[in-house]
């Protein structure tokens, strides 16, 4: 079109020859309104030159500054909005009065002294019209150009976070908005920057009446019981889904089409998040020594985030890993002043935690320290109980040692009834803690059981969501395997809650709601997607959710209680389990017998004193790859 080859390179330009075309275009229009305004006032068109071109002279003598003074050369063309004709409007008031001073009660010969007032009014008119249709030429012009790269979307939300988030999609040319979606029926059937507000009900004839790509949710102050319910409906319509962050990250009414993200399966929880007893924690923090094993890990990191926030007078931080713990230490520094500590070292190590809890005399120690990566652990087993019991162990020890007031183990639901090492070396580190706690009152111990951590190293959710952007299959382990989910920050705030309500031996669970089924994830996952899923009655969908077979260890179905009687705390959300334990007159012998099996890679013999201390682990075959390869080399008799 002869259109697109002019409008091309003039939307190449730049920001300032673009201003410049502006303003030739509104000395023209000046001209333009004086020739008008003498044919309206004469009733024949005159020619502008000698008197007439005073009049030309002096509204562009006029108008140019008024205009840039108003701001009328720093808007963008194609974004035209109800607020810049009433900044046009204001200035060419202050136009006009200027004009007619001089016009009309000044006088100049030959002038009409009415048209200091017709001029002004047809140049208004004038001005508005030209942005209108440079709005609409330029809006049409990027259609027509980019219009294979759009995503067709709607905003489920006519709210200020909406509108705001039009006005950014209007400054893209990869999201053309088809109007707005609200469950207000007072918006419902108005225009609100240009694009219809409509109800709910009319989502599906949308979606295919426009070919809609994305729905993007701009709902940042709703309930998550009225974010799961527009979630469960979208759900159906095959159709992408994509979320502005919450409340707060809106306060300063910024917004931009970067802050969109895909939904994830925290947006999709049953329930609103654990709030922590801030005063509490605040009360046992504030001021004092912190200490945090695993610092560098996924509960560990968002741990030492909720710690720093309760004001300590310095945080440690004890990490094996070298670039872990240099992440957090790095991102802690960034947002606090409170002095960090980034200490390298293992907690199986005596030598460098005594000297740690020597130097610093914490007063509280939060043991996140663990392997907890199931299928590696069921295949390191040694290294697992080496970590796991007897680095737990040890730190719980040295803390009775150096009087530490308050030490809080981070457990698993994995521990209930296990049936793999990782989840029974846990349940043998909740004993250890038992036990001990029967025979000190100087040091509070405690231990926390949560379930699965939403994006933590392990989790399922980034591994399905990887093999989503990878065309598929997403591979789950059993259809009818169901687990538990709770947020990091949520686990983290479970974890330092149990600080301020622990006397000493408790295990305290978190109600988790209702288990999530995993293959109903892993569907929702693909259909929030904007894919279909290719099943028996959909084969020819998008994506195909694969059984691959359960992993050695592990198990259908986790629980949080070994018992059915937990008692209650103060914390409505928090339960206490009331579960039994090892004297420790009886757990040490037996535990110095795993530790020698330990030093000898004797898997066999540690499996077997693991099954003793934690009977309702009963393991099948022997998985560890040394013990395999070994039993492999070995000749047979």
């Amino acid at each position: 079109m002869a259109f697109e080859r002019v409008s091309g390179p003039v939307l190449a330009l730049s920001r300032s020859s673009k201003r410049m075309i502006v303003v030739a275009v509104d000395i023209a229009l000046c001209a333009l309104t004086v020739w008008v305004a003498y044919y309206l006032r004469l009733g024949a068109w005159v020619s502008l030159v000698g008197r007439p071109s005073i009049a030309v002279g002096l509204s562009v003598a006029i108008a140019l500054p008024i205009f840039t003074i108003a701001g009328l050369y720093r808007t963008v063309l194609r974004h035209i909005e109800a607020r810049l004709i009433t900044i046009t409007a204001a200035a060419s008031i202050c136009y006009g009065l200027c004009y007619a001073l001089l016009v009309s009660a000044y006088g100049f010969d030959d002038i009409p002294r009415t048209l200091g007032i017709i001029q002004p009014v047809l140049l208004f008119l004038a001005v508005c019209i030209s942005r209108v249709i440079a709005s609409w030429l330029l809006t049409k012009q990027l259609k027509f150009g980019h219009d294979s790269f759009h995503t067709r979307v709607l905003i489920y939300g006519a709210g200020s976070s909406g509108r705001q988030l039009a006005r950014a999609a209007g400054e893209s040319r990869d999201i053309r908005i088809v109007g707005f979606i609200d469950d207000d029926s007072s918006l419902q059937g108005s225009i609100m920057l240009g694009k219809r507000v409509y109800p709910p009900s009319a989502l599906p004839s949308l979606i295919d009446r426009h070919d809609v790509g994305d729905v993007l949710l701009a709902l940042p102050s709703a309930s998550r019981r009225r974010r799961n319910e527009i979630i469960g409906e979208l759900r159906k319509l095959a159709v992408g889904v994509r979320t502005l962050p919450g409340l707060m990250d809106l306060a300063h009414g910024r917004v931009h089409t970067s802050d969109l993200r895909e939904l994830t399966i925290e947006d999709l929880l049953g329930r609103d998040p654990v709030e922590p007893d801030h005063d509490n924690v605040r009360n046992r923090v504030t001021g004092h020594t912190i200490l945090v094993t695993g610092a560098g890990g996924s509960i560990g990191s968002e741990l030492c985030r909720q710690l720093i926030m309760a004001r300590p007078s310095r945080l440690l931080l004890i990490e094996a890993s070298e670039y872990a713990l240099y992440t957090i230490h790095r991102d802690l520094k960034k947002h606090t002043a409170v002095e960090v500590v980034p200490l390298l070292g293992s907690v199986t190590d005596r030598v460098r935690m005594s000297d740690i809890l020597d130097s610093w005399r914490p007063t509280m120690v939060f043991h996140a320290a663990a392997y907890k990566h199931v299928p590696l652990v069921e295949h390191n087993p040694l290294e697992g109980l080496r970590n796991n019991v007897f680095g737990t162990m040890l730190m719980a020890e040295l803390s009775i040692e150096y009087n530490v007031r308050d030490f809080v183990l981070v457990s698993t639901d994995k521990a209930v009834r296990p049936t793999n090492v990782m989840g029974a070396s846990k349940r043998l580190a909740e004993l250890c803690l038992q036990a001990i706690a029967v025979e000190t009152s100087t040091t509070c111990l405690s231990m926390v059981r949560f379930g699965n951590v939403l994006g933590s190293s392990g989790s399922v959710v980034p591994l399905f969501r990887e093999q989503i952007h990878a065309g598929g299959p997403v591979t789950i382990t059993h259809q009818d395997i169901t687990r538990y989910f709770m947020t990091i920050p949520e686990a983290a705030q479970l974890v330092v809650q149990a600080s301020t309500m622990a006397r000493g031996g408790e295990v305290f669970v978190l109600d988790m709601g209702e288990p999530v089924r995993i293959y109903d994830l892993a569907r929702n996952l693909i259909q929030l997607s904007g894919m279909s899923v290719r099943d028996a009655e959909q084969p020819h969908g998008d994506i195909e959710v694969v059984t691959v077979g359960l992993r050695p260890g592990e198990k259908l179905y986790e629980e949080l209680l070994i018992g059915n009687d937990p008692l209650p705390t103060r914390h409505p959300r928090i339960m206490m389990a009331n579960e039994p334990h090892i004297p420790l007159s009886e757990l040490r012998p037996a535990l110095a017998i795993m530790s020698d099996c330990i030093v000898r890679n004797d898997v066999i013999g540690a499996r077997t004193v693991l099954c003793q201390l934690v009977p309702e682990y009963s393991p099948t075959e022997v998985v560890d790859f040394a013990y395999v390869a070994r039993e492999a080399l070995r000749p047979t008799q």
